[in-house]
């Protein structure tokens, strides 16, 4: 794959030809775009003494879409040739049928870069990379005897995209986002316990392989590990819960998020339609998802529709305030577009989808807050989870959790899920902690089968009546 400045308008597409059939396609229709991308990736394993895996992935292609009223037709190809483009037309276009929309006009522009645009890939040579991953393998043995397996990873891409309107005009992104993580596994007495630390963003390789940076990732893995290994069996039942600040985020992206997409909200489906401007929520809770924090995994200057990303306040002071929106969603509902169109890859069309999400933090201490739980657990870290969106019921795996009674936080606990619903664990919160904090760029979401980089975020939360699935009695 070509080094030069990807520009699909100066070559296979050339502009004029393009903006001809992309305005043929969607005569008639309410919307439509080009979005025409190049991609690379790599990704490097070194698990247990030895470089496991070390990949490179390259790809460019364009999808074509047209989109009259509740209707999307998409079309895409490897293909970046003229050729390809009017098929891709001749596809979308079904979706226009005999026409009579009215085309939305475009988004505003914006000059506004929240990342850099350096390749994340060339931010070091292949041979540093491979000593670095060699150099945290030897690290984390070294801090305890007890380590028996060390895996550490390190992946890079560059997104380039350029995303073409009828009415010829056109918008570029460049996209890097890199990665480190770091497992271990320890052994004592026969008994072994994981741990993993990691994190990244929309930057370059060179934080995350300073030793400063690692040598921490690879300390706090060591760390969780060795708190499972004096964990106890999770009690259970309904009790009171503290979730930790940063990355347990991921359950109020998972069991809340996801139900403030305008999608759901406009068919019906999730648990908040038709609760707008309705208390949904414990009072103090303010929920945003928002895209324009700099170098955040989920943060983009531009979504995949060419709409400059925002600061949307979806839930404020417990009242629903908002929906997370893309152009197609805004329009029929009434409302305007909140950048958060966004897609997989060219193979697929845009749907609305989160970026970063967090609730804002209180004003209470975080240690008076666990203080204050009479019989319940204390989540500081969250595994792999399951949601029904259309009513938020959740279950989700604790990596990090404590018993509390009376105050006290007692030992570690282990195989504890939390069971509830988003709505019903939203109006149950007791209190919020100072201490927002976003995860360290860890998360991807799902949906119809399309993933995307995302972020999540929470202060020490207090929540009174979760069920809590263990193997002890409460």
């Amino acid at each position: 794959m070509s080094s030069d400045p990807f520009r699909p308008f100066e070559t296979g597409l050339p502009l004029d030809d393009a903006l001809a059939v992309l305005r043929q396609a969607t005569d008639g229709a309410d919307d439509g775009e080009i979005f025409a991308e190049r991609r690379k990736s790599e990704a490097l394993v070194f698990d247990d003494g030895r470089l496991r895996t070390a990949s490179y992935d390259a790809s460019e292609g364009f999808g074509l879409r047209a989109v009259r009223g509740e209707v999307s037709g998409y079309g895409h190809s490897t293909e970046m040739s003229l050729a390809a483009l009017k098929r891709a037309a001749e596809t979308a276009r079904l979706a226009v049928g005999s026409g009579g929309g009215t085309l939305a006009v475009s988004p505003p522009a914006t000059n506004h870069r929240l990342y850099g645009d350096a390749d994340p890939i060339a931010g070091a040579p292949f041979p540093v990379k491979i000593d670095t991953l060699r150099e945290i393998d030897a690290f984390a043995r070294d801090l305890d005897s007890r380590v028996v397996q060390v895996s550490a990873s390190l992946a890079a891409s560059l997104q380039e995209v350029e995303i073409l309107r009828p009415d010829g005009v056109h918008v570029r992104d460049l996209r890097p986002m890199s990665r480190l993580n770091v497992s271990v596994i320890v052994d004592q007495g026969g008994r072994r316990e994981t741990g993993t630390a990691g994190g990244g963003g929309r930057v370059g390789l060179d934080g995350l392989i300073d030793p400063a940076d690692w040598q921490a990732k690879a300390r706090e893995a060591l760390r969780i590990a060795l708190v499972n290994l004096d964990a106890e069996p999770a009690p259970a039942g309904v009790m009171e819960v503290a979730l930790g600040p940063g990355w347990p985020g991921i359950l109020l992206h998972e069991a809340i998020g996801h139900g403030l997409e305008g999608d759901f909200n406009r068919k019906g489906s999730s648990a908040f339609a038709g609760l707008m401007g309705q208390q949904v929520a414990a009072r103090g809770v303010t929920v945003l998802d928002d895209g324009t924090l700099p170098d955040r995994r989920g943060s983009l200057s531009v979504d995949d529709e060419g709409t400059p990303s925002s600061r949307t306040v979806l839930i404020e002071d417990g009242i629903l305030t908002g929906f997370m929106q893309d152009r197609q969603n805004a329009r029929l509902m009434g409302v305007n577009p909140t950048g958060n169109g966004r897609r997989q890859s060219f193979a697929h069309p845009p749907m609305p989808r989160m970026t970063n999400t967090y609730m804002l933090g209180g004003d209470a201490d975080p240690a008076d807050l666990v203080a204050q739980i009479r019989d319940g657990i204390w989540a500081v870290g969250f595994g792999g989870g399951q949601v029904d969106i259309t009513n938020g019921k959740f279950v989700f795996s604790c990596t990090e959790a404590y018993r509390v009674k009376n105050g006290k936080v007692g030992a570690p606990v282990k195989g504890a899920t939390l069971i509830g619903d988003g709505p019903t664990a939203l109006r149950r919160i007791r209190a919020l902690g100072n201490d927002m904090a976003l995860d360290p760029g860890l998360g991807n979401c799902g949906k119809n089968g399309q993933w995307v980089p995302v972020g999540v975020g929470q202060p020490t939360v207090l929540i009174d009546g979760l069920t809590v699935g263990g193997s002890a009695a409460a």
